[in-house]
This record gives C-alpha cells, sequence and structure tokens, in this order.
C-alpha cells in the first residue's frame, strides 16, 4: 500500500510540510490506522483531517450529513465533506502545505469516496497545494471494466465523472486519469503525486491480496458484498430492497409481491458465471450503524440471496441487469409505474437509457451490449494511467 511506502521511507516526500489527511477507518497499514502514522512521525506535521461520506470513523448512514469536530485521539479539527460543503474551502487548507488522500475504494464509480478525491483535487489544484494519493488495491482487480459511462447531464455526487460503473482502476490511476483527460475542471494545473502499492498487479482480485478486509462502509460488511455491489447497487434506484435492514445487503433483494422462486429458477437458467441464486424472503428492520430507516421496513420481502462462487469470473454489472430485468418482468402494469426512483436512478446509471431500454421491453443481453463500445473506448484512454 502506498501509506506503507511512504512510512517506510520515513515521509521523505513530504519532509517539513503541514499536512492535510483525507480519510477514513479503511486507512489501516499493518493494523495501525494511518492517522498515528502521520501524527506520530517527527518528518511532517499533520494539522488537519477530512472524513468523506459515513465519517471519519465510518459509522454514519448512506447519505446522512456528517458534522465537523474533533478526533478524539489527536484532538485535530476533523472537517467534513459531506456535510455543508463536499469540497475543503480555503478557509479549511489554511493549515495545510500538502493534501494527502488514503481511502479504500471498492471499484465503483458511484461509491462516493472517488468523488470526494476528485472535489479535494480540484481544491488542492485552485489554492496551488500539491495532492498525494497513496494508492490501495481496486478489491474487484484491474481487469474488468464494464457499465454505461457517464453522460455529462447525470453528474452528480454519485457520479462525479466520466467512466463506466466498474473502472477497474485504483484510485491512484484514477487520479491520474481525472488530472490528465480534464474530468474534473480546473485539475490540468494540479501538482500530483501517486505512491504506488508494491506487490499488486491488475489480476489480483481482494481475496488474493491476503490484507484483511475492513467494512468500507456501514453497509459492504465483507468482500463477497463488494464484489456484487457494482450491479446489485442499481436496486438502490428502484422502489425494491437493496438488502438495506439485512445482514445481507446487496446480496439480498425482494419486493412484497414478487415470485421467489421462480426468480431464482429464471436466474439460475442463465448460468451467469460466478454466481448462484437461491429463493428468499425477509423483513427489512432498522439496524443501528448500518441501516436505521431501510426501504420497506417491517415489510415481508420476496426475492433472491445472491452467493457468488468464482469471484474470478463474475460479472458483477452484468448480473445486477440481469436481475433488475427478471424483477422488473414480473412486475405488473401498475407496479412498473412505480418501479424506478427515476431520478436516482439515471444518476446511478449515468444514463436514462436503462430505464427507457427496460421499458421498451430490451433483453439483459442487448442492454449489455448497448455499452461495449463506449466501453472500448474508455479501455483505450484509461491506458496511459494505469500503473499496475
Amino acid at each position: 500500500m502506498g501509506a506503507e511506502r511512504l512510512a517506510m521511507y520515513n515521509f521523505e516526500l513530504l519532509q517539513g510540510k503541514r499536512v492535510g489527511l483525507i480519510t477514513n477507518h479503511t486507512a489501516v497499514v499493518n493494523g495501525q490506522h494511518v492517522i498515528d502514522l502521520f501524527y506520530r512521525s517527527p518528518n511532517v506535521k499533520l494539522t488537519t483531517l477530512f472524513g468523506p461520506e459515513h465519517g471519519i470513523r465510518g459509522l454514519a448512514d448512506a447519505g446522512a450529513a456528517v458534522t465537523n469536530g474533533r478526533d478524539p485521539q489527536t484532538n485535530l479539527p476533523v472537517y467534513s465533506l459531506y456535510g455543508a460543503t463536499k469540497k475543503p474551502t480555503a478557509q479549511m487548507l489554511q493549515n495545510v502545505d500538502a493534501l494527502v488522500f488514503d481511502i479504500q475504494d471498492v471499484g465503483a464509480r458511484f461509491y462516493t469516496y472517488i468523488s470526494t478525491m476528485a472535489l479535494a483535487m480540484q481544491a488542492a489544484a485552485e489554492n496551488d497545494i500539491p495532492f498525494f494519493v497513496l494508492d490501495r488495491p481496486n478489491p474487484l482487480g484491474g481487469m474488468r471494466v464494464s457499465g454505461f459511462m457517464l453522460e455529462p447531464r447525470f453528474t452528480s455526487f454519485v457520479g462525479q465523472f466520466a467512466i463506466p460503473i466498474q473502472h477497474g482502476m485504483t484510485v491512484g490511476e484514477l487520479a491520474q486519469m481525472i488530472r490528465g483527460e480534464k474530468l474534473m475542471p480546473g485539475v490540468e494545473s494540479l501538482r500530483l503525486t501517486v505512491v504506488k502499492m508494491q506487490g499488486w498487479y491488475r489480476t489480483m482480485l481482494w481475496g488474493e491480496t491476503q490484507l484483511p478486509w475492513v467494512r468500507t462502509s456501514p453497509n459492504i460488511p465483507d468482500v463477497e458484498t463488494a464484489y456484487l455491489y457494482p450491479g446489485m447497487c442499481f436496486f438502490e434506484g428502484t422502489n425494491l430492497s437493496e438488502g438495506r435492514g439485512t445482514q445481507q445487503p446487496f446480496k439480498t433483494v425482494g419486493a412484497p409481491w414478487a415470485n421467489a422462486q421462480q426468480l431464482a429458477n429464471t436466474l439460475n437458467a442463465k448460468r451467469l458465471p460466478g454466481v448462484v441464486f437461491q429463493a428468499t424472503d425477509f423483513v427489512p428492520k432498522s439496524i443501528p450503524n448500518m441501516a436505521t430507516s431501510p426501504k420497506l421496513q417491517g415489510r415481508k420481502l420476496y426475492g433472491v440471496q445472491l452467493k457468488v462462487t468464482d469471484p474470478l469470473a463474475l460479472q458483477s454489472v452484468e448480473v445486477g441487469i440481469h436481475t433488475l430485468a427478471a424483477f422488473y418482468a414480473q412486475a405488473t402494469p401498475t407496479i412498473r409505474k412505480t418501479f424506478f426512483i427515476r431520478d436516482f436512478m439515471g444518476k446511478l446509471a449515468g444514463t436514462n437509457r436503462l430505464i427507457e431500454m427496460l421499458e421498451a421491453g430490451k433483453s439483459p443481453e442487448q442492454i449489455i451490449q448497448s455499452w461495449q463500445q463506449e466501453l472500448a473506448a474508455f479501455q483505450q484512454k484509461r491506458m496511459p494511467y494505469l500503473l499496475y
């Protein structure tokens, strides 16, 4: 990991600088938090902390505003980048000579940590502050790329720049691409340094890194959930349950009207690589620090539970499209009228094409085929920025 290499060389890159650190609970190095590594180093002065969605300790619900405060361990100021502002202000940066980003991402466009990074890069460029990314593995590996490209009019905090849903890049590689392709206004002047990892290869999924999984956010409790998340997150853009309010979010999806066994039979008959489907029923409940007010709380729902049988073979985004289409096929005309949370689904998919194609009766295979040309162009565009 980048933080490990930085510490190994006694923070030489940041010698004598006042450091602002954008981080959260996932930034662990050999059992120690990166905040402690910086704070104890005599070579740098850690002055300011910044926390993303879910807060610096990772306990806030998805979408819940996070307030400013102080870190109890170091008494340093903590500025929330998921509250009144999502971008560091000049005032927040007044005691900062270098801005450092170290957060474990999950490899999906709509996971907001990379939006936080991009906006922080923009702020650093505007204030002429060098920006350092301490690189970490993409849990989904660096090979598979999938899903719609973000169309500019769907730009939001769950899609800040034009990349596909599953981008197959590390945060360091993404930072280089954001600057190099000018994916955010004003970043071309940024003084960017990526501290690379050692021993990570593009073909490696998280399970091969031998690193312990730290719950990256309240509803990504284990790596199997992370593997499924890029496809199953589509259910957040519907009035169905994506499994929040259970101990199996994004592995369990359902609706009050669904025929669970028929769904499982339909999806298993497709023999989608790396996954099997089991009929299930469940009742979403309020779970502190995980899902306090889940969709369809207290109602009995019917659907499927997904089990990853081969992470390397799994095509998560494609699995999400097939699962979504299977539910939509079961829905009555009346239910279809309120099936989608249209605005949010547009932001998640990065386009309205997903809704339009499902409503037009297109098959999952046709939907998946529709993004192949734009993916091929992205694959070429990302090549100069790959570090591993």
